[in-house]
């Protein structure tokens, strides 16, 4: 195995870890999760030169920063807009979701539609970079979403993953109940933006 192999390998494997010990309930599920952690860290410390001492993007101590996250827009012949629904809430978003270390930002996208909605897309162009702090709860962290154009084949749809529960085209003017990960507001300018052919931020 090549050196960068490796080290992506064992980064993979750490960043599960972590998602694991932050998510799981289950005790031995997190028992396997922190012995994880520590394997993937020692080979880290070891064979990739990161210290867990100093501030690094392995460490939770860092300057505070945003996280990322992905959305997609995706519009069929009919002019309507590709929502999933969401297991936890029942309510309907866009698909997407955090972005992954070492994913570039159109793979995040590509990775979040194909998990949630089911289908590979064409990630196209960014339609906007968005500060979405101010429509959360005080309990979230700070996110930076980025809102890319996608283009799909609607002919190949394959079985989406077990964090949404439908996946469905709607109207822009009949649109269901949106969960809190994307408000009405937000997909209104975001949509506009689609059609105008124009990025916005902030």
């Amino acid at each position: 195995m090549k050196y960068q192999e490796f080290y992506d390998f064992v980064v993979k494997v750490h960043s599960i870890a972590k998602i694991g010990l932050t998510f799981s309930k289950d005790p031995y599920a997190i028992d396997n999760y922190k012995e994880l952690n520590e394997l993937s860290r020692e080979m880290i410390e070891k064979f990739c030169d990161v210290k867990f001492d100093r501030p690094s993007m392995f460490s939770r101590d860092i300057y505070p920063t945003p996280s990322i996250s992905s959305r997609t827009v995706i519009v069929n012949d009919k002019h309507e807009i590709l929502l999933v629904r969401e297991a936890n809430s029942g309510l309907w978003s866009m698909p997407g979701g955090w972005a992954e270390l070492y994913d570039s930002p159109s793979k995040a996208a590509f990775n979040e539609v194909s998990q949630e909605a089911g289908i590979e897309p064409k990630i196209v162009r960014l339609i906007a970079l968005l500060e979405r702090t101010p429509y959360k709860s005080n309990q979230n962290v700070p996110e930076y979403v980025m809102v890319f154009e996608g283009k799909i084949d609607e002919s190949k749809f394959h079985e989406h993953c077990h964090e949404t529960t439908d996946v469905k085209f709607f109207p822009m003017n009949n649109l269901p109940e949106m969960s809190r990960k994307m408000s009405h507001d937000e997909l209104m300018r975001i949509f506009k933006a689609y059609e105008d052919g124009t990025t916005i931020f902030d």
